[in-house]
């Protein structure tokens, strides 16, 4: 069967009715509830416990929809609904269930307080890409005013991952910002800071990182445009052209004054381990730790972010594929660490939950990448208000797999807008909205 044709069962029709007594664990149900007035993840769902369906028939509920394709059994006794009868006596409200709807209204409160903070990541994002944007205009007219907005830029990055253990790489939304090709640099960058924490950079090693990731694709000024960002696939003669921007790099750097650790990461950042990379062919030791590093990072941002955006990887079929037919291109311990900071499933990847619901991993959970935060796919809640899940909270919810965002129904692509470019930036206080 299709993938589309079973992302998006049909409506359970009207009739699909059953009583509270007719529950049973196997029955995949839809509450006709606001998501805020009931304690369960989501609207529609497989009763998995005897809990659940002690909570469903406590709800006051006097009929339930149910939808017997996505059910594994049929409902309690055969006989159809009885017509609707007068509304029973109010039920006392059980413990358990009260408990239960206090925990729900606790994590609407945290939720909310995480859109919140996703909005001040995105303003964040947003100053950065202005830095980004005054230093492509501006790098050779005013050279000084746009190295101090560099070191400024990358010194908040250094102060996030290196002093906030916690800090959480997020997946932007197109709303934010254009498709500019400058925030391939901030992407670089961002990432590289990220793994530069865990591989233990110092300080002034991270500066200088930093730096170098963002401006590491400078001599691309150089270039004639048509082949620096092409869309086509390029032809022998402007693919050596291109390969020049690393040597022309060098040489506007040394212009703008840049230490000679900056320079090694633009002179080198396409060097790969096995010596198949450009402009000398380095292989492994040969290369500047921090240029290895970057050169890993660029070469996953180029996989998910092509000029061709046709051909653009998911960030899941790119992390695999690194990892599975292309390691030994990199540093092995960097590639380690990068898999596990991003996660099996890095932001931006759309993936179906156990539980069969569509949704989009829209941040990295720093400690247990396995379990991200997501956004869920409902057509029930309007897509402004859509369902933030953090999968941490959410035990009985795991990933089942990845899926290309060309395969889903338009209603659910239009929903969860995966991006045609993966733009990443970082929540420098993940804690908060978080359980202490």
């Amino acid at each position: 069967m299709p993938l589309a044709a079973r992302t998006m069962p049909p409506e359970p029709p009207q009739d699909h009715l059953v009583t509270p007594e007719q529950l049973c664990v196997g029955l995949f149900v839809h509450l006709d509830l606001p998501w805020f007035s009931h304690p369960f993840s989501f609207n529609s769902f497989k009763i998995r416990s005897a809990d659940q369906l002690k909570t469903l028939r406590e709800l006051g509920v006097t009929r339930f929809r149910y939808d017997p394709e996505r059910s594994d059994v049929q409902p309690r006794g055969t006989a159809p609904a009885a017509p609707a009868a007068p509304p029973p006596p109010p039920v006392e409200e059980d413990p358990a269930t009260c408990a239960a709807l206090a925990a729900k209204r606790e994590r609407i409160a945290r939720l909310a307080q995480r859109k919140r903070q996703v909005i001040e990541v995105e303003k964040a994002f947003v100053k950065a890409a202005g830095v980004m944007r005054n230093i492509n205009k501006n790098l050779f007219s005013r050279p000084k005013e746009c190295l101090e907005e560099v070191d400024e830029l990358v010194n908040q990055m250094v102060v996030a991952f290196l002093d906030q253990p916690e800090a959480a790489l997020h997946v932007m939304g197109e709303h934010a910002a254009g498709e500019e090709a400058y925030f391939h640099g901030l992407n670089v960058s961002i990432l590289s800071m990220m793994l530069a924490k865990d591989l233990g950079f110092s300080r002034s090693q991270s500066q200088l990182l930093g730096v170098g990731a963002l401006l590491h694709d400078v001599g691309l000024a150089d270039i004639p445009e048509r082949v620096a960002r092409a869309r086509h696939e390029l032809t022998t003669p402007e693919r050596n052209l291109r390969e020049l921007h690393c040597e022309y790099g060098v040489r506007l750097g040394k212009q703008l004054g840049l230490p000679e650790p900056v320079l090694r990461i633009i002179a080198q950042h396409h060097e790969l381990a096995d010596g198949s990379g450009y402009p000398r062919h380095l292989k492994g030791d040969q290369i500047d730790p921090l240029a290895r590093l970057v050169a890993l990072v660029n070469y996953y941002d180029n996989l998910c972010n092509p000029g061709d955006l046709a051909k653009a990887l998911t960030p899941h079929e790119a992390l695999s594929m690194m990892f599975a037919q292309r390691r030994s291109k990199f540093d092995g311990q960097a590639l380690q660490v990068m898999i596990r900071s991003l996660g099996v499933y890095p932001p931006g990847s759309v993936v179906r939950l156990s539980n069969d619901a569509l949704a989009l991993v829209s941040s990295v959970n720093p400690v247990k990448p396995l379990r991200p935060w997501v956004t869920v796919f409902d057509p029930d809640i309007p897509r402004d208000e859509a369902i933030m899940l953090d999968l941490e909270q959410e035990p009985d919810i795991n990933i089942a797999k990845a899926l290309r965002p060309i395969h889903l129904p338009p209603d659910v692509y239009e929903y969860l807008s995966p991006r045609k470019r993966v733009t990443y930036y970082f929540d420098a206080d993940s804690r908060q909205g978080r359980n202490p």
